[in-house]
């Protein structure tokens, strides 16, 4: 479906706590960035989709954030539409840029995430995760929290997003059905902790040990702090084009081979292959012709640490049930038989949540073209990107699967 679709520039600021810097500045830098990154200028961009879910909400800017962006950013006179789709909002974004370049519509487009988070207002930047589920039937969803992970009254310490707690349900549920531990989902977290203290652009870079990881700050059992994504600010940006034009930039283009994005379907809580994303990788898989076996490195959505060890084995890269054991044996460590979350994943990198897709993205699109210096995939070849969003009926509300070859 993809066959001339190409990656020509990618762009990331350093994600982390950035109050004074606005959504229009982040967005300039990263624009600049990636037309810099692809050596193509702003008058070959064909259109625009802007990515951003919590800056209507936290500073009243609706309705045409993109346009207002973009246009600071010099892009005018262009088609661009304003991309809001939960946690998965930039790599919707990037799909629909992919699409509209598959499809013959523009030869050059655009995707661009953008977030800031830290208004100097924690209760108010938290409280726009609370809009990510059913607000119409909370009890609907605290029912199917308790049918999945039991009930827990015991919510840790301190504040933190209602979606751990969610996060929190789906782990119990997962080491009931297949006895993961505690222990597993920390090696994990460990793992991208240490994967971060070589990526500059990640949010946290220390190195932190599972048993520092397990002793830290309690929230919903099993987790613990250091195992969730923090609030974070920051852009990533992606210039995708036709076949033509890549080939002008020296074999740094990157292939788009699928881009999928799936909604979830009727099914049983414990059901995990009618899952969104097992659904919606199986679709991404077949249409790049790929198989799971064939991927050399991954990024995915791991806003806690348990996120991985579930999404390593619906993307069908460990087998069902092995996703915490593989971890502990450190198969999923750059090194290991499958690298997952190079970058530090969400926990350590951060979750700027309009533009963490995207940051995926930059991810793995410098992996395929061998800089990610020290924390380089040897061999890195084909990359899978997960980046899901929201809550429905027992998981993830939104699901984007792109699969990358270098």
């Amino acid at each position: 479906m993809y066959d001339d679709v190409f990656i020509a520039g990618v762009a990331m600021t350093k994600f982390g706590v950035y109050p004074d810097r606005s959504v229009a500045e982040m967005t300039d830098t990263v624009v600049r960035e990636a037309l810099a990154d692809a050596g193509i200028t702003k008058r070959e961009i064909g259109c625009a989709f802007f990515g951003n879910t919590a800056q209507g909400a936290l500073e009243g800017q609706l309705m045409i954030p993109g346009q207002i962006a973009l246009r600071q950013a010099g892009l005018t006179g262009i088609p661009v539409v304003n991309v809001e789709n939960a946690c998965a909002t930039a790599a919707t974004a990037f799909s629909l840029a992919c699409s509209q370049v598959a499809a013959g519509v523009a030869d050059v487009a655009l995707a661009v995430g953008v977030e800031r988070m830290n208004i100097n207002d924690r209760a108010k930047s938290m409280s726009i995760f609370d809009g990510a589920s059913d607000v119409h039937h909370p009890e609907r969803v605290q029912a199917e929290l308790v049918e999945l992970g039991g009930q827990q009254d015991d919510k840790g310490e301190g504040d933190h997003s209602p979606f751990m707690d969610v996060y929190a349900a789906f782990a119990r549920a997962h080491m009931k059905a297949y006895g993961t531990t505690q222990e597993q989902i920390a090696a994990v977290a460990a793992k991208n902790h240490a994967h971060a203290v070589h990526n500059e652009r990640a949010h946290y870079r220390k190195n932190l040990t599972v048993e520092q990881i397990l002793a830290a700050r309690p929230l919903g059992y099993p987790l613990t702090v250091p195992m969730c994504s923090p609030l974070t600010d920051g852009a990533a940006a992606a210039i995708v084009c036709r076949r033509d034009i890549a080939d002008r930039l020296e074999r740094r283009a990157v292939r788009v081979r699928s881009s999928v994005i799936g909604t979830g379907v009727e099914r049983d809580l414990g059901d995990y292959s009618r899952h969104v994303t097992a659904l919606t990788a199986s679709r991404a898989y077949d249409q790049a012709g790929v198989s799971p076996q064939e991927v050399h490195v991954a990024e995915v959505h791991d806003a806690t640490a348990f996120g991985e060890v579930l999404l390593s084995e619906l993307l069908g890269l460990v087998p069902e049930g092995d996703g915490g054991p593989a971890a502990l044996r450190g198969e999923t460590t750059v090194g290991g038989r499958i690298p997952i979350n190079p970058s530090g994943g969400l926990e350590s990198k951060g979750h700027p949540l309009g533009a963490t897709g995207l940051g995926q993205i930059f991810e793995i699109v410098t992996q395929l073209r061998g800089e990610a210096g020290a924390r380089q995939v040897d061999g890195a070849r084909i990359g899978v990107v997960e980046n899901g969003g929201g809550y429905q009926n027992g998981e993830e509300a939104v699901a984007v699967v792109t699969l990358l070859e270098g």
